[in-house]
C-alpha cells in the first residue's frame, strides 16, 4: 500500500513507519523536518500542522492516512501551549481533511490519532469507547480532534480515531519518568490510588497496522493495554522491572507547582478498556504491565 503519515519524526510516528516498511508499504511522511534517522526509501514532505493544508503531493495516490501529527501535551500548559494543542490537534486534522477533499483519489482510510484524555478523570469508572466524554480543556480538544477527522467519513473515507493511552517505549511519558526511578528517587504521585491505562509501543504500532486492514473497524477504539493499574500498582512493577527501590511518594501539591494545569492528567484516574478492539479479536502482545515493562528495559 502506499500510506501517508504525519507527525513521522515523533516517538509514535517513527515505530509506526518502520513498522509498515517491515510490511514493504511504501510511506510518505510528513513533519516539520526530516529525522537524520529516517530512512532514504521514505519520502519527506515538510509540513506544520495547524498551519497550512499538507502538500497535495503528499496525498497524491495513498491508500491510506496515518494521521499522528499534534503538539505534546506533557507541557506545563501556558496560554501559548493551549493553543499550540488546539490548532496542531483540531485545525492541523481540518487542514488535512480539507486536502483529501481535492483529492482526484481518495485513500480508503483516515487513522487519526485521538487520546484517552477524552474520559477526564472518572474515579474507578470502567470507561470503554460508549463512555461519555468530560468537560475539561484536554476532553474539548479530543471531541473536536476526533469530530475534525470524521468530517472525511462522507468523503467515502473510513475514519479510525485510536484514543492513545501512556505509550510505554523509547520516549513518551514512562521516559520522562525513568531518571529519578533509576536513581532510587522515584515513587507513587499523589495518592497512589488514581487508574493508570498505559499501553506498549508495540501493540500501537499493531493496532495501526490491524485498523489498516479491517474493513470493518472504524470510529473510537481505546488503544490501552485491557489491564489497567493504579499509580501505586504502577511505581511498584516499574521499580521491580529496573530492581530499585520506590519509596518518595510525589505529594500532589508538588505536581501543581511542577506542572501547574496540566497536573490534573497526571494525576487523573482513567480506568479505560479496550472494548472495541477486544470484539474485533485483536490480540495484545503484552496485556500486563510487568511483562510489558520487562521486555522493554531488556530490550533497552
Amino acid at each position: 500500500m502506499n500510506i501517508t503519515v504525519t507527525g513521522a519524526t515523533g516517538f509514535v510516528g517513527r515505530h509506526v513507519i518502520a513498522g509498515l516498511l517491515r510490511d514493504g508499504h511504501n510511506i510518505s511522511a510528513l513533519a516539520r523536518k526530516r529525522s537524520a534517522a529516517m530512512p532514504a526509501s521514505v519520502r519527506f514532505f515538510a509540513w506544520e500542522a495547524g498551519e497550512t493544508e499538507p502538500p497535495a503531493e503528499s496525498l497524491a495516490g495513498a491508500d491510506a492516512v496515518i494521521h499522528l501529527a499534534g503538539e505534546p501535551v506533557g507541557q506545563r500548559w501556558t496560554d501559548e501551549v493551549k493553543t499550540r494543542i488546539r490548532k496542531s490537534r483540531v485545525d492541523g486534522t481540518r487542514h488535512l481533511v480539507n486536502a483529501l477533499s481535492t483529492q482526484s483519489r481518495r485513500p480508503g482510510v483516515l487513522i487519526s490519532a485521538s487520546a484517552i484524555g477524552i474520559y477526564g478523570s472518572r474515579g474507578d469508572e470502567i470507561l470503554t469507547e460508549g463512555s461519555a466524554p468530560a468537560d475539561d480543556f484536554l476532553a474539548r480538544i479530543t471531541v473536536d480532534w476526533e469530530n475534525a477527522a470524521r468530517l472525511a467519513e462522507p468523503l467515502g473515507i473510513r475514519v479510525v480515531c485510536p484514543r492513545f493511552s501512556m505509550i510505554l517505549g523509547d520516549g513518551g511519558a514512562l521516559a520522562k519518568m525513568l531518571s529519578p526511578f533509576r536513581m532510587g528517587a522515584g515513587g507513587r504521585l499523589g495518592s497512589g490510588k488514581q487508574w493508570t491505562s498505559w499501553v506498549h509501543i508495540d501493540d500501537i504500532v499493531s493496532l495501526i497496522l490491524f485498523a489498516l486492514a479491517d474493513d470493518e473497524l472504524r470510529g473510537p477504539v481505546n488503544a490501552t493495554a485491557p489491564n489497567p493499574v493504579t499509580n501505586a500498582e504502577f511505581t511498584r512493577e516499574l521499580a521491580a522491572a529496573l530492581h530499585r527501590p520506590a519509596i518518595f511518594p510525589v505529594p500532589k501539591l508538588a505536581l501543581k507547582v511542577m506542572f501547574g494545569e496540566m497536573a490534573e492528567v497526571v494525576l487523573a484516574s482513567q480506568r479505560v478498556i479496550p472494548e472495541v478492539a477486544q470484539k474485533a479479536r485483536f490480540q495484545f502482545q503484552y496485556p500486563q504491565l510487568g511483562e510489558a515493562l520487562r521486555r522493554l528495559f531488556q530490550e533497552g
